[in-house]
């Protein structure tokens, strides 16, 4: 490994331990190219080519006049790019579908044990939500992704989380004409319903139950 590559690595690793240190959230603004480089005790060229990676990543956007700022990792390019890819194959559509049973049936089973009171007014409210959208007369794609995030939360695993987010933004597409269909959006919302329900009341092998059928009917 060169000097120069081990140097750029260890700018990247350095400005991750910053973002820590500093609290710094999506959204935020990051210290200046100046005060990395001074932080940092490196180059000013080393810092801009970690900045560029990151952005051509992106993890961070950069506004002319206002500074670079932290993205939101649902917001990353990347992850839409690669999803439009993988999603053109029907074989890989089905793997997608398929993980994504395993992950959320075990996230179920999981929140079933762990989650709170906390975890599933919130998936209340999302529902509610839902109810709303739906109303005005539009899809609740994102209401959808909402509950289901709040489901893995609950699971009280950030492994599992972290895996979960990017399988369904890769997805994205296929939830969307998913729930497009007729009536299926207040179908998926009823399932949601008993979803919760059991899930309050401990009764995991019912919460499972309720999951599965949901997948499966929310596959194309």
């Amino acid at each position: 490994m060169s000097e120069q590559r081990k140097v750029y690595q260890e700018i990247l690793l350095e400005i991750n331990r910053i973002i820590k240190e500093d609290g710094l959230r999506p959204g935020d603004k990051l210290p200046s190219e100046r005060e990395l480089s001074e932080r940092l005790q490196a180059g000013r060229s080393s810092v801009r080519e970690a900045l560029r990676a990151l952005e051509l990543l992106g993890l961070i956007t950069t506004r002319r006049g206002e500074g670079t700022f932290i993205q939101h990792y649902r917001h990353n390019t990347l992850i839409d790019l690669i999803g439009a890819y993988v999603l053109k194959d029907f074989k890989t559509r089905k793997d997608l579908v398929e993980m994504r049973k395993i992950l959320e049936i075990d996230a179920v089973r999981l929140a079933c044990r762990r989650g709170s009171e906390k975890y599933f007014a919130e998936m209340e409210r999302i529902i509610h939500m839902a109810e709303q959208t739906i109303r005005d007369g539009k899809i609740p794609t994102e209401e959808d992704y909402l509950f289901h995030r709040m489901i893995c939360r609950s699971s009280r695993n950030s492994v599992l989380h972290r895996i979960w987010v990017p399988l369904v933004e890769y997805s994205k597409s296929v939830r969307e004409q998913s729930l497009s269909r007729d009536g299926r959006a207040e179908e998926a919302l009823e399932e949601h319903r008993l979803i919760l329900e059991a899930m309050r009341a401990g009764n995991e092998e019912e919460a499972v139950d309720y999951m599965a059928r949901h997948l499966e009917n929310s596959i194309l």
